[in-house]
């Protein structure tokens, strides 16, 4: 058996790698962390050439059952690199378990080491000397420095090692000023994150200050009412999907404030998106957020509802006026629980209940076209109809003192008695617009009042059709006339003698208004 060959340099070798090692130290003394790795691997390469060794290997542990990777080598030319990030717990347990207990491990023949299973792989990786040293940081050892010689076996000197180690503890430092700036930037990217979305929630606060109005319960003790409100205390413990139907005026947003003020999600604000509110072309950027240049006059990035209501509860009104392309991409967010920005492709996780409201037939205008079924049934899941006004008549005289302590305080009057006609006239008037209605009309009563007591004038009745009753009128006749038009032209819509040139309109304006009035060609 030959003998190990001693590594001693010559003397003006020696001092060469004392000057060398005094310049590795000083390079990282201020080394910016992002060039750690390739100033590691550049001094690995120098000293292995320095002394003339084969491989230097630095591993680090990467869980707490002892595994090791390598991270970081370097090979003479001659000699392929061992495969990056492999798991080594299970090659070398003996040499590993003194590492861990912070021992250099030296081994100048591989036939000395006294576990059969780290000789036998330290032979299929070509390893005929080696030296080991532990990388230590606050008293735990976070890796090793590895130096290997694969020509022949070699002796490692006391006063090389004691060089080494020097080396050991200075690519130990820089590498937990790396772990140490990579934690730091997590930090400030999840501050910067919440800062953001705390801005955001505190923009939409301010919006919504100034629209929210009137009192916080939902007040009523008639058969009607209760049995709402019980569906209500069913489902708010919850994060089932709710579906708030009834006439506009009945009061949904109120319930769906009630349904998240008794949810888990209560800590949070509910967000609260009015989908007949806000224009077309604006309410995707609205519901998913934007990024900056996502489209001309996008200067910031925006969060959406979606974003702002994570943890919490998003309320969707008028859902039934939300057009059919986003209705597509909310199916998408509640079945995928994710969004993404316009102008990103990057899916962001939301954890969000969904509360929708609707004056609408929903079944209806599936029925129709205008409406997606799939959406529906998402949206279905709890459905609740608020009941309107006429329905719960014993409600209404507590529902007038409620608005009129409410508006007597706003205004700064007293009010202490409403005749008996008054109140009888009030129970007697149908109130098509409902809660809201009875709202606007105690609150104009309470304006003009000059004493303590109320005198209240209801709406005057229209000896013609209503507005409402008008403008549906006017819908169905637009409804026959576009129809006609489009069964003259045989329902092509687009072209020469197409229905949107013979009613003088651009085809995407008419294909819009179509959508409008539920016009498909199915329903012929």
């Amino acid at each position: 058996m030959l003998k190990p060959q001693p590594l001693v340099p010559e003397p003006i070798e020696r001092l060469r790698f004392e000057t060398l090692l005094a310049d590795l130290a000083s390079e990282f003394v201020h080394l910016p962390p992002e060039h750690v790795d390739g100033a590691i691997e550049g001094a690995q390469r120098r000293i292995v050439e320095a002394l003339d060794l084969d491989r230097s290997v630095l591993w680090e542990f990467v869980d707490t059952d002892g595994s090791l990777l390598f991270t970081h080598v370097w090979s003479r030319p001659e000699f392929a690199d061992p495969p990056r990030r492999q798991v080594t717990a299970a090659l070398f347990p003996w040499l590993q378990e003194r590492l861990l207990r912070g021992e250099t491990v030296i081994i100048p023949r591989l036939d000395d080491v006294p576990s059969a299973l780290d000789r036998e792989n330290g032979r299929r990786f070509g390893v005929k000397s080696n030296l080991s040293i532990p990388l230590v940081v606050g008293g735990h050892t976070v890796g090793s420095l590895g130096f290997t010689m694969m020509r022949h076996e070699c002796e490692w000197p006391p006063e090389l090692v004691d060089r080494l180690q020097l080396v050991a503890r200075v690519f130990a430092s820089a590498l937990d000023r790396k772990r140490a700036d990579e934690k730091l930037r997590q930090a400030l990217a999840e501050v910067e994150r919440l800062r953001d979305r705390l801005r955001d929630e505190n923009t939409y606060l301010r919006d919504e200050v100034s629209t929210l109005s009137g009192s916080s319960l939902v007040v009523g003790r008639s058969p009607a009412i209760r049995s709402a409100l019980a569906d209500v205390q069913q489902v708010a413990s919850t994060p089932a999907t709710v579906l708030l139907t009834g006439e506009t005026g009945t009061g949904k947003e109120l319930f769906a404030t009630q349904i998240h003020a008794l949810s888990p999600r209560r800590e949070r604000v509910m967000v609260r998106v009015n989908c007949a509110a806000i224009p077309a072309a604006l309410i995707e950027n609205e519901l998913f957020g934007r990024e900056k240049g996502a489209y001309t006059g996008a200067i910031a990035r925006q969060a959406g509802r979606f974003e702002v209501a994570d943890k919490s509860t998003l309320f969707l009104d008028e859902i039934g006026d939300l057009p059919i392309d986003v209705q597509v991409k909310l199916l998408r967010v509640l079945q995928e629980r994710e969004i993404e920005r316009l102008g990103s492709s990057k899916p962001i996780k939301v954890d969000v209940r969904i509360v929708a409201a609707t004056n609408r037939d929903l079944e209806q205008a599936v029925a129709n076209g205008t409406f997606r079924e799939d959406l529906y049934y998402r949206l279905n899941v709890f459905p609740i109809r608020v009941p309107p006004l006429r329905d719960r008549a014993e409600d209404l005289a507590l529902l007038v003192w409620s608005f009129v302590d409410e508006f007597s305080k706003a205004f700064g009057k007293e009010v202490t008695s409403i005749p008996k006609d008054s109140m009888l006239a009030l129970q007697q008037y149908a109130w098509p617009g409902n809660v809201r209605e009875l709202r606007n009309v105690i609150e104009r009563a309470v304006i003009v009042a000059t004493g303590p007591q109320l005198i209240i004038s209801l709406p005057r009745p229209s000896s013609s059709p209503s507005v409402s009753h008008q403008s549906v009128a006017l819908t169905d006749m637009e409804r026959e006339h576009i129809t006609a038009i489009l069964e003259r032209a045989k329902w092509r819509v687009r072209g020469a003698g197409g229905a949107a040139e013979l009613l003088k309109m651009k085809p995407s304006t008419l294909e819009s208004r179509m959508t409008k009035l539920g016009i498909s060609r199915r329903d012929r």
